[in-house]
């Protein structure tokens, strides 16, 4: 029928017309190959039909359509694998982050501890006196002659003797030997302090107390009952247990020819005081006993203050002459001067200074007492001026218009570095 309509297109309407019918029957026949081939794919995927599917006619060709490259896929592909990897690669280093975080927040969360836990407990109910109570008993089971040897000094008239207490502690008796008058310091084992007292045959006729730690004031009361006439100087701010004369910075306690000076310095307490006494009447050298303000190569932990306060305490120390012997609170040389080798490994004053200790310790013989020369030389919290210090340190703070602001937070992060040193 087709070819029907093609010829009579030809007879009738020309050659152009011819030629449009032409592709009319051309795109019908391509239809028609089309709709058999569905057929055939049809046929070939039914069960139930084996017939073989009608060819393909031979003037048309099938080709494949191709699919192009998506430009995405490698970027898709990089971002499948690269974003989980960056996630642990962020919770790696995080958490190595926060183990350092940790490290350097240990010792504030110490101090606010202290401050609000333990600490208030010690130092504001019996049960901190119970403690120290067991520390006593243990101390005196365990050092039965003390933790130390040690030595008296004495200077034309006037003897400074250390008494071993605790584990760690010294009191101290102070002696114008012409008159026959002792002042005691720190008294926190009476029993110690007796003894010596008795074997030095000379009346106590004051307690001079650096601050309210029972380690340093738990021997006031039986001293004071049994001397009748003793009189316990301190601070009014620290609570002091039995004090009968409070002091204030500047004040002077007389004992015969003993002038001792109270020089306020808080921080470790708020009322912490230190007791500085004249050697000009009796020709020596003055003698600052620090209680826990200072110690050899060290200084205290500051429980009542700011790094600010404490900084401006012990340059109230830094005041006073080189030829000032210090006699400490504590026996801590040892640990303090390991301390000061982390953080100035190459000075050299410290290292002769330990090596000279570690000979002393390994006979059990006490440390002190150093200079105030000698702590400025290897002392780091003495030395928070001293640029050595600060590049020792690494990166710090950095420089700012208030300098005492710089050398406090210097000081704060040696305070950190300490405890971390110590808990190790």
């Amino acid at each position: 029928m087709a070819a029907v309509v093609a010829a009579t297109a030809l007879k009738g309407r020309g050659a152009r017309n011819a030629r449009v019918l032409r592709g009319i029957l051309s795109g019908a026949t391509a239809n028609k190959a089309s709709q058999n081939r569905t057929r055939a794919l049809q046929s070939h995927g039914s069960p139930e039909c084996k017939e073989e599917p009608e060819p393909l006619s031979p003037e048309l060709e099938y080709i494949p359509r191709k699919r192009g490259k998506n430009p995405m896929k490698a970027v898709g592909l990089a971002w499948a694998i690269g974003f989980p990897c960056g996630i642990l690669f962020f919770v790696l280093t995080k958490q190595e982050v926060d183990k350092d975080r940790l490290k350097q927040m240990k010792a504030r969360q110490n101090m606010r501890v202290a401050n609000t836990g333990e600490y208030s407990l010690y130092t504001r109910t019996w049960l901190g006196y119970l403690f120290y109570r067991q520390q006593l008993r243990r101390a005196r089971n365990r050092y039965p002659k003390g933790h130390s040897k040690t030595q008296p000094r004495l200077f034309n008239g006037v003897k400074v003797l250390p008494i071993p207490v605790l584990s760690d502690n010294y009191s101290y008796l102070i002696i114008d030997t012409q008159a026959g008058l002792a002042v005691a310091v720190d008294p926190s084992d009476p029993r110690a302090v007796q003894a010596t007292i008795e074997k030095e045959r000379v009346n106590l006729v004051a307690i001079l107390c650096t601050h309210k730690h029972w380690d340093h004031s738990g021997g006031n009361r039986d001293l004071s009952r049994r001397h009748r006439d003793c009189r316990v100087y301190g601070s009014p701010q620290d609570g002091i247990p039995y004090l009968t004369h409070p002091l204030c910075h500047q004040d002077v306690v007389s004992v015969g020819r003993l002038q001792i000076r109270a020089l306020a310095t808080p921080g470790h307490t708020q009322g912490h005081l230190v007791y500085l006494l004249d050697g000009e009447p009796y020709k020596g050298p003055s003698c600052l006993f620090s209680g826990d303000l200072l110690f050899l190569s060290g200084c205290g932990r500051t429980f009542e203050g700011t790094a600010e306060t404490m900084l401006s305490s012990l340059d109230t120390v830094l005041d006073l002459g080189d030829d000032t012997l210090l006699w400490p609170g504590h026996e801590y040389a040892e640990e303090n001067l390991g301390f000061a080798g982390v953080v100035e490994p190459e000075n050299l004053a410290r290292e002769r200074k330990m090596q000279w200790v570690q000979r002393q310790r390994m006979e059990r013989k006490s440390t002190c007492p150093s200079t105030l020369g000698e702590e400025r030389a290897y002392n780091p919290f003495l030395r928070t001026h001293c640029l050595a210090l600060q590049e020792a340190l690494g990166p710090g703070p950095g420089p700012t218009s208030d300098d005492n602001y710089s050398r406090a937070q210097l000081l704060e992060e040696l305070r950190r570095l300490k405890d971390m040193h110590k808990s190790k």
